[in-house]
């Protein structure tokens, strides 16, 4: 029996991968607990198409991080911040610099990051 599978599944496949499995199998349990669909010739068509929509969304995003990649490499940030003074203490900094930190001084230059990307 074919089927694709609509969740990973523990020792037999990924998400939207066809699988070969034993008819038992399949119908008492991938189906009626929703982690399977039959693969009929119309899902294969379909999945195909699901496929090909995010292997191109997926493309997308991948240039445009790029894009801002470089962009950021080419970039020098400077945030200031309170530290000691002196050579026997060595410069150590008054608490830190955080996300937000960083999110702000990216902002300042013109780039828009979101802070769970940092």
């Amino acid at each position: 029996m074919e089927l694709i599978l609509k969740q990973d599944v523990e020792n037999l496949g990924f998400k939207d991968d066809i699988v070969t499995v034993k008819s038992g199998y399949g119908r008492n349990f991938l189906i009626p607990q929703k982690l399977a669909v039959l693969a009929t010739a119309s899902a294969k068509k379909v999945l195909a198409e699901n496929l090909k929509q995010r292997a191109y969304k997926e493309k997308k995003v991948i240039e445009d991080a790029s894009k801002t990649a470089e962009a950021i490499k080419a970039l020098e940030i400077k945030i200031p911040a309170k530290a000691t003074e002196g050579a026997s203490a060595g410069d150590k900094l008054f608490g830190s610099i955080t996300k937000l930190d960083l999110v702000e001084a990216f902002e300042k230059a013109g780039h828009e990051i979101d802070k769970k990307f940092i």
